[in-house]
């Protein structure tokens, strides 16, 4: 099958938002999702002559199609809202989505095309750690800035801090190191003493599993399997040996660090092993989805099985969230859904380094990213303000939806963790924050 392309080039149409055009990705349940490439769809746009051309790279299908496939929507609301009002560096911006399918191979694959085909200088993506470990490398090759708004394994820090990706990697949502040490406190502050882990074996699982270890025994706590940790192949369809693993020791809680689709199914498994029975389930932000309680199911008495699990994920608090939250809401007709604030910013990122920079280049905006997101300068939350400030020449700091995003030296930014739990009838409720220190 031929890689997804979605083009859209859109005109400055004078003040207002355009309709949201990004309606023909495939569901979530495409039978061709785990394949090497995406199905193909496409809308035909005008040429963007010589302005500024993104991608996304962010799962329309495959495990985290549930939570992606927002994000895929946010992109092209910030690309209408940028041409609105005048473009960047006097032209319209252009987008070309590519669906990675959740799938390192098939991310690979639509990186190499949005950067050695369609020849892009900036791309939002990935939301999986293991895809955007291997896009990255892509990226950097071909000199093209890679903003993930979700990726939040710890390798990350560590391949940046050794110069691995020279300037073209930043993300706007936190490391795990953060989320792992919200987690831990919160199993602290529970009064849990043993805990177990099970992860999805990649960049984020482990990342994640071994952040959680050493924040949660730095509080005292124990981890019953930290000499043999339980880890699931992300390719797995059973999991009984893993979900038997993670609830043996006698824990207080088991820390479950899963993808929505594999991860129901694991949980499904210990509840009909009957191992899961009176052990408290911690979750993280790759199953913080409506559809995640009723993936994993119901109890013979009808109760949802995971009715009773607390988690994390990365909040947003940042002063575009509101504004941001309005317009999804006349399009969308809903509040919008986990990572949709840092796709807004992410995205936000690029086209204001492009216009400060002047250059609709990948050097150019990689050598803008940390100026136009970090102090000094006029702090601004409204993205076409933000354009006109730089337009005139002044220096901006931009604040976002999903926080100040503050980026670092390795492109990392720190955020803040809403506290999540499954309510008896399965809707998700956000219960408390914590700001992980």
């Amino acid at each position: 099958m031929k890689p997804s392309t979605l083009v859209i080039t859109l005109t400055a149409l004078g003040a207002g938002f355009l309709l949201a055009a990004c309606e023909n990705t495939p569901p979530a349940n495409n039978p061709g999702a785990n394949s090497a490439s995406p199905a193909a769809t496409t809308t035909t746009a005008t040429s963007s002559n010589d302005g500024l051309k993104i991608g996304s790279l962010l799962p329309s299908t495959g495990d985290l199609a549930a939570i992606g496939q927002q994000m895929v929507d946010s992109v092209p609301l910030v690309v209408e809202t940028v041409n609105a009002c005048g473009g960047v560096n006097g032209k319209p911006v252009t987008l070309i989505a590519q669906d990675d399918q959740t799938d390192p191979r098939a991310g690979a694959a639509a990186m190499t095309k949005l950067a050695e085909v369609d020849r892009v200088a900036g791309v939002v993506g990935s939301f999986a750690s293991s895809v955007s470990s291997a896009a990255v490398p892509i990226a950097v090759r071909n000199k093209v800035m890679l903003i993930s708004p979700g990726s939040t394994s710890p390798v990350f820090t560590e391949r940046a801090s050794k110069g691995e990706f020279q300037g073209y990697w930043a993300r706007t949502a936190p490391p795990d190191t953060y989320q792992a040490l919200a987690l831990a406190q919160l199993a602290n502050q529970r009064g849990f003493k043993r805990v177990a882990t099970v992860v999805i074996n990649n960049d984020y699982g482990v990342g994640f599993e071994r952040a959680f270890v050493q924040a949660f025994k730095q509080l005292g706590g124990t981890v019953v399997n930290e000499a043999n940790p339980t880890r699931y192949d992300p390719k797995a369809t059973t999991f009984e040996t893993e979900a038997a693993a993670a609830f043996n020791g006698d824990p207080d809680a088991v820390v479950a660090v899963l993808y929505e689709e594999t991860g129901s199914l694991l949980l499904k498994s210990a509840y009909q092993q009957g191992v899961s029975q009176g052990v408290q389930v911690m979750l993280t932000d790759g199953v913080k989805s409506a559809g995640f309680p009723t993936k994993v199911g119901k109890s013979s008495d009808g109760k949802y099985i995971v009715s009773g699990a607390i988690g994390t994920v990365p909040g947003a608090d940042g002063q575009a969230l509101q504004a941001l939250t309005q317009l999804w809401q006349s399009k969308e007709g809903g509040p919008p859904g986990e990572y949709v604030p840092q796709a807004w910013d992410a995205t936000a990122l690029l086209v204001l380094a492009a216009q400060s920079a002047q250059a609709n280049t990948g050097e150019g905006i990689a050598s803008k990213i940390r100026e136009v997101a970090n102090a000094p300068g006029t702090e601004v939350s409204d993205v076409c303000e933000g354009l006109r400030l730089l337009r005139e020449g002044q220096d901006i700091n931009y604040q976002g939806a999903s926080g100040n995003v503050d980026v670092d030296q390795n492109g990392d930014v720190v955020g803040v963790y809403d506290v999540w739990t499954v309510n008896d009838d399965g809707e998700l409720a956000v219960t408390d924050k914590v700001n992980p220190k």
